[in-house]
């Protein structure tokens, strides 16, 4: 489709400091990432602007530097690490004479490297199809070649309107597909739902440990790595909790600082088992130097995708990197669990976290005792139905006195369909 450079795996990173906090990127991340996508950085310039060029996005002198880094060390692509505009790739790669892909086009490549399910790929493709979609005007500089002039007029598409065509048949073709993923999903989450079953997603930064503590929860052989993006395809596992019974526990994708919206988008299927939580487990890594911008790019992604409201357990994660620090559980005034410090590599603290998972789930159970006259052997025969009696005996009078512990929504069901005569048989102490 497109007459550009090849990329290879020899690259020049490109990493500019600006004055506004927004734009600032991290040089490591960028390193990361590209170490992640299999690329070998053999150089990188550095400098500082105020604001981006608009032809070059540096300025000429640094894009002439950038130039001879690339003809010095015979690489074949440069990276940077922000977002380009079209017209800046173009001049740029006119400049270097090699490919050039910013941070989004870097991050497409991993993800593309990543999927492994059918919902996974069409999720990427979706995604780099919106991001090919606004390049595909500098993609086509040869159409020069489409001859103008007397006899040489077609009265059919240019070659660029075709491909503006293709692209949204496919766009929508994916879209189909993916809307048919996301129904068969949220039957999933509906049956659970009836079930009383609640779902825990695993959320945090990419690279927190979030597959580790998968795999050392669930005993599942969840593929995990130290490299960003490792998850790409969420995993669903049934785990069981004392006191709980079953819990679905999801890993997701990890997020990133200037997540692109083009990956938000095409990943909402995905992020809707976030959405859909009953708790979220914040997993962060507390031996990065950068864990509070980190914690708080996570927190913002959250509210992009209208998660930011669901309860969080904190889970700081990689204390043996840490000296001296000991698992342990952080509570509030109320003694609720809010920070569990855990190793998910060493498995330090796990039994911990399952005790704050257990008490962060059952907080929405009920527990009273009741006094059930004779004549109401049909709600006795309701009640060991739901499997909520902890103890049992009869008074004097004959009446059955229990005591019932269950979920604060199958309480409130019960009341209905008894019409509120239910609190009528309810102990007060």
């Amino acid at each position: 489709m497109f007459d550009r450079y090849e990329a290879g795996e020899h690259s020049v990173l490109v990493h500019i400091d600006f004055p506004d906090e927004s734009s600032k990127e991290d040089l490591h991340e960028l390193q990361m990432l590209v170490s992640s996508a299999g690329v070998n950085a053999v150089d990188i310039v550095t400098g500082a602007r105020s604001a981006p060029h608009p032809k070059y996005f540096v300025g000429s002198g640094k894009a002439e530097e950038i130039a001879h880094a690339v003809k010095a060390t015979g690489a074949n692509v440069v990276i940077f690490n922000h977002a380009l505009s079209p017209s800046q790739e173009r001049n740029l790669e006119a400049l270097c004479k090699c490919r050039v892909i910013d941070r989004t086009g870097l991050i497409l490549d991993i993800f593309a490297q990543r999927a492994r399910t059918h919902e996974g790929k069409l999720q990427v493709e979706l995604a780099q199809l919106r991001h090919i979609s606004t390049r595909l005007i500098r993609g086509w500089t040869h159409l020069e070649r489409q001859k103008g002039g007397i006899g040489l007029r077609g009265p059919g598409e240019t070659q660029l309107e075709t491909d503006r065509r293709l692209l949204r048949a496919r766009i929508k073709a994916i879209l189909r597909r993916l809307d048919k993923v996301r129904k068969q999903r949220e039957q999933g989450r509906r049956a659970r739902k009836r079930n009383e079953v609640p779902t825990v997603s695993l959320v945090g930064y990419t690279n927190a440990g979030k597959s580790t503590l998968f795999n050392t929860l669930t005993e599942a052989q969840v593929y995990a790595a130290d490299q960003l993006f490792a998850t790409l395809d969420p995993t669903l596992r049934k785990i069981m909790l004392k006191d709980v019974g079953p819990a679905i526990l999801a890993d997701t994708v990890g997020f990133i600082r200037h997540l692109p919206h083009d990956l938000v988008a095409a990943f909402k299927a995905t992020l809707q088992e976030t959405q859909e939580a009953d708790l979220l487990l914040h997993v962060i890594d507390y031996s990065d130097d950068q864990y509070r911008e980190n914690t708080a790019q996570v927190n913002e992604v959250l509210d992009e995708i209208e998660a930011g409201d669901i309860q969080q357990l904190i889970i700081c994660n990689k204390i043996d990197r840490l000296e001296g620090m000991q698992p342990r559980i952080d509570r509030n005034d109320e003694g609720e669990p809010v920070r569990v410090w855990v190793s998910a590599q060493e498995k330090l603290g796990i039994d911990l976290l399952q005790t704050a998972l257990t008490e962060c789930l059952t907080r929405k159970m009920v527990q009273h005792t009741l006094r059930i006259p004779p004549k109401e052997g049909k709600l006795r025969g309701v009640l060991y139905g739901l499997d909520c009696i902890s103890s049992q005996h009869y008074a004097d009078d004959g009446d059955w006195v229990v005591d019932v512990r269950m979920p604060e929504s199958d309480w409130y069901r019960l009341q209905k369909k008894l019409d509120g005569s239910l609190e009528n048989y309810v102990v007060r102490h």
